[in-house]
């Protein structure tokens, strides 16, 4: 996966990235903007993607065709990035370089024009972990980013992901709204009816009782939020989800999704909460919301999610019950649990 020329050429006539949000205005100006994978990693301490979960196949794939061996960091991993990608080196017979994962990205940005970048937040703290092998790799995604709190395993930043809980509800709740307007309405404000907040609120205590299979105690989707600094701390605090997530100024100007084509559809069911499911059932967890939602966006996409998404198989977990997926990534088998 090269980078596209076209996306590129902007930030080449530019100068630079523009940027303007609470990081202030300017121009950021890059060492350098190479058109080539290589070259970008050539003498480089650290490689990080900052990609959809989408992308993480092409680029897994680049990169052990380029023979990467200096540490890389994904920022975000999303919901089982670093097994993605570490099943993705295995297969294709490269030895892994130290791998570690954010479990949610350390900006809230997005690109209004080619040439710029709008930051509306910025991360207050993040969860990181490494696979085994990969100390070097977490050690550099700390020293980058002192909002990162390392945990035990990658199990705990994947099940961290707070956009495998937060997306799906208000966007197969919203799909007729979303393609009546093409988005004409706020995502977090708008969508975040009373009724879509119950939904969010059960699918987040399957996602917690997933988390606790594996010896995690998570924060609540809400306390999480506020932790990162994309929800309201005090509606957050008094047990108000809604609230909490209507409140947070780094989401609450973002438009819905436009079309069933959105992120929204596309990745957070099929790289979230399919990966959610794979993790569940290892484990012996019911999560009958979870597996719903997953049927429903599939009759809405036209697409098989469970067998377009990070499976079992494709994580590299196949076959393992809960104990042999804490072997391979490095976490202790809880004694007493399901």
């Amino acid at each position: 996966m090269e980078p596209d020329p076209a996306t590129i050429e902007p930030f080449r006539v530019a100068g630079g990235v523009r940027y303007e949000g609470v990081l202030g205005e300017g121009l950021a100006r890059p060492a350098a903007m190479p058109a080539r994978l290589a070259d970008a990693l050539a003498g480089a301490e650290l490689a990080m993607v900052c990609l959809p979960s989408l992308a993480h196949e092409p680029i897994a794939l680049a990169l052990a065709d380029a023979g990467t061996s200096c540490p890389v960091l994904l920022n975000p991993g999303h919901a089982g990035g670093a097994l993605h990608v570490a099943e993705l080196f295995r297969a294709s017979g490269v030895s892994l370089p130290p791998l570690a994962e954010l479990s949610t990205l350390t900006y809230v940005a997005r690109k209004p024009a080619p040439d710029a970048v709008r930051v509306t937040g910025v991360a207050r703290r993040v969860l990181a972990a490494a696979l085994p092998g990969g100390e070097d790799a977490l050690t550099l995604a700390c020293e980058l980013y002192p909002a990162a709190r390392p945990v035990r395993d990658v199990l705990a930043t994947s099940l961290a992901d707070v956009n495998l809980v937060l997306h799906p509800p208000g966007a197969v709740l919203a799909a007729a709204w979303v393609e009546a307007t093409g988005g004409d309405f706020r995502f977090y404000v708008d969508a975040m009816t009373p009724g879509v907040v119950r939904v969010l609120e059960a699918l987040d205590r399957e996602r917690l009782a997933v988390a606790a299979a594996y010896g995690h105690e998570l924060d609540p989707l809400a306390a999480e939020m506020a932790a990162i600094g994309t929800a309201e701390a005090a509606a957050a605090a008094s047990g108000d989800l809604g609230s909490a997530i209507a409140g947070g100024e780094a989401n609450r100007s973002i438009g819905a999704p436009d079309s069933l084509d959105h992120r929204y559809y596309a990745e957070d069911f099929g790289y979230g909460l399919v990966p959610l499911l794979a993790l569940a059932a290892a484990a012996g967890v019911a999560t009958p919301l979870a597996a719903a939602l997953v049927e429903v966006a599939s009759a809405l996409r036209g697409e098989d999610l469970r067998a377009t998404g990070l499976d079992a198989a494709r994580l590299g977990l196949e076959d393992l019950d809960r104990d042999g997926i804490l072997g391979v990534v490095g976490g202790e088998v809880v004694q007493g649990r399901a």
